[in-house]
């Protein structure tokens, strides 16, 4: 028989974009399987940290079943040296992620890693327009776009492209900045001053590297840490922006004859997190989606997340899953346990 036992203590070091579903999904699953957790949160939301672990303590949760280190980035290293501490689960930027698995590693302990993405968004001759176009903006604009698993890269059949790149444009044109709690706000802020600097960094750079920018580009002038909508084009190998990550409003926009130019180009990224194929020939969508070197495809639907699907990526998008069976089992011991007759023979 194979028992399924917990490892004990887990550390999770966990981002500041999604503060509260990025802790339950940490969390529960980990629970789930017996172990208690520590956890690390981003330092911009410590109030979520501690409304968060309030919760658990009103819920009824024994003491130490959930619990919040207030730690700098330089304690990180020592929490994951003790050895009381059986694995770690880390989620956020590449360069982070090399630092925790290498300490981790050292350590010889387990663990999982969710880092970034570049999502391609592949829209296919065959495609229904409208409705892909609608699915393009809140793939792009979810969280405005500093979401791992945001569409990043959208490549469309050349059929389309025209007509697609038109209707999109118009789409993020139309957004309405705001304060983000007001209902009529479709056009959020940024989650810091650092974060807008970096994105408009990135575009410029991009720019000066040879892309054409169609739309956007620039802070827009208000209170607050807006950008404007952004779609870039002609990107080129070369180009700086070819490889990043964008963690913003900011669409790459990519032009493809064919349906296997479509996949090379989803595929040469290091990243390897999420993607969509949208096609109203579902089985075409299903080859192509089993075509793209990635972790997750979603057909007719932008990447998303829900707690009974598996979630996680490959290359430099990290490795093991979260959530869904597959995440309670990634920090279980499984044990053989076999009882044969003492008179067996060797």
């Amino acid at each position: 028989m194979i028992e399924s036992s917990p490892l004990g203590v887990l550390f999770g070091v966990q981002p500041w974009n999604f503060p509260y579903y990025q802790l339950a999904r940490f969390a529960a699953p980990n629970l789930m399987a017996g172990n208690v957790v520590m956890v690390k949160h981003a330092g911009c939301v410590p109030q979520c940290a501690i409304a968060f672990e309030k919760l658990w303590r009103e819920a009824g949760a024994p003491a130490g079943v959930y619990t919040n280190l207030l730690i700098s980035h330089d304690q990180v290293n020592r929490v994951i040296d003790d050895p009381r501490i059986k694995g770690v689960a880390f989620t956020g930027g590449v360069e982070a992620a090399r630092g925790v698995a290498a300490r981790a590693g050292q350590n010889v302990k387990k663990t999982t890693m969710e880092l970034g993405g570049s999502d391609a968004f592949i829209v296919l001759a065959d495609a229904d327009l409208d409705k892909t176009v609608k699915w393009a903006v809140t793939a792009k604009m979810n969280n405005t776009g500093q979401s791992c698993i945001a569409g990043k890269r959208f490549i469309v059949a050349e059929k389309l492209a025209d007509r697609f790149l038109a209707k999109f444009q118009a789409a993020l044109a139309a957004l309405k900045p705001g304060n983000p709690m007001h209902p009529g706000t479709t056009l959020a802020p940024l989650s810091t001053e650092d974060a807008l600097v970096t994105l408009l960094a990135q575009v410029r750079r991009a720019v000066a590297k040879g892309a054409t920018l169609v739309m956007g580009g620039k802070r827009i002038d208000r209170p607050g840490f807006f950008m404007q909508p952004t779609i870039l084009t002609d990107i080129k190998p070369g180009n700086p922006a070819f490889r990043e990550e964008f963690f913003g409003p900011v669409a790459l926009f990519f032009r493809v004859n064919t349906e296997h130019e479509a996949v090379a180009l989803a595929n040469d990224s290091d990243f390897g997190l999420g993607g969509s194929v949208f096609t109203q020939d579902i089985p075409r969508g299903q080859r192509v989606a089993s075509r793209i070197d990635t972790g997750m495809v979603f057909i007719n639907h932008p990447t998303w997340t829900a707690p009974d699907l598996p979630f996680g990526g490959i290359k430099h998008s990290g490795y093991g899953r979260e959530l869904s069976s597959l995440g309670i089992q990634e920090f279980v011991n499984k044990k053989l346990v076999r009882t044969t007759s003492i008179n067996a023979p060797a």
